[in-house]
């Protein structure tokens, strides 16, 4: 038999009154409210708040506070990943953000969507898409990553980007909607991080 995540997480439409996504929306927020209430200075106490409240979240990673999601059980990261203050994660759906990925100040991530229908919505039923960020990626101050989107690594979004479709490995995306601009080659970034 199905739990009501397995549903949601396959696809299917979230169960607001749901007993199992209710339970895990209350202890997630708990969690996120002690973390985002423990100084900065007091690392042990964060990467344990953090390994309760992700799905995966190695020692390595350095979450900022103030910080937002929903769940948290839905956000898997990959080592040495950094998210500046407040980054926003609507967890619905899994986000898996990789290693050495940077996420500048007010990044949102979003995997929730709803119904084109506007009858369908009166009765607020959400949907997941999942969000994918891959090793090496730095997201830009503001930008808005939307639900479905896999972000290819060693990407950089620019600033103030709004991400709406794929953006393949490598590349510069800046914009509203995002679209890429140029190719990055890995001598070149490297030089420019030396100069």
């Amino acid at each position: 038999m199905m739990s009501d995540w397995d549903r949601v997480l396959a696809g299917g439409a979230l169960d607001g009154q749901s007993e199992e996504i209710t339970r895990d929306r209350l202890h997630g927020q708990s969690v996120l409210a002690q973390l985002n209430a423990t100084a900065a200075s007091d690392n042990g106490q964060r990467q344990q708040l953090c390994r309760e409240l992700f799905g995966h979240c190695p020692d390595s990673c350095w979450i900022s506070t103030p910080f937002t999601c929903e769940f948290g059980r839905n956000i898997y990261l990959g080592e040495q990943t950094f998210f500046n203050f407040n980054v926003t994660i609507l967890d619905l759906g899994e986000v898996h953000i990789g290693s050495h990925v940077l996420l500048a100040p007010n990044v949102q991530i979003y995997t929730a969507t709803h119904s084109m229908d506007h009858l369908a919505r009166r009765g607020w039923t959400a949907y997941n898409q999942p969000v994918h960020i891959g090793d090496d990626c730095w997201i830009g101050g503001g930008a808005i990553i939307c639900p479905g989107v896999t972000i290819g690594p060693r990407s950089v979004i620019g600033a103030g980007a709004v991400v709406t479709r794929d953006i393949p490995s490598d590349s510069l995306a800046v914009g509203n909607p995002a679209r890429v601009i140029r190719t990055l080659h890995p001598a070149e970034t490297r030089a420019e991080l030396i100069s």
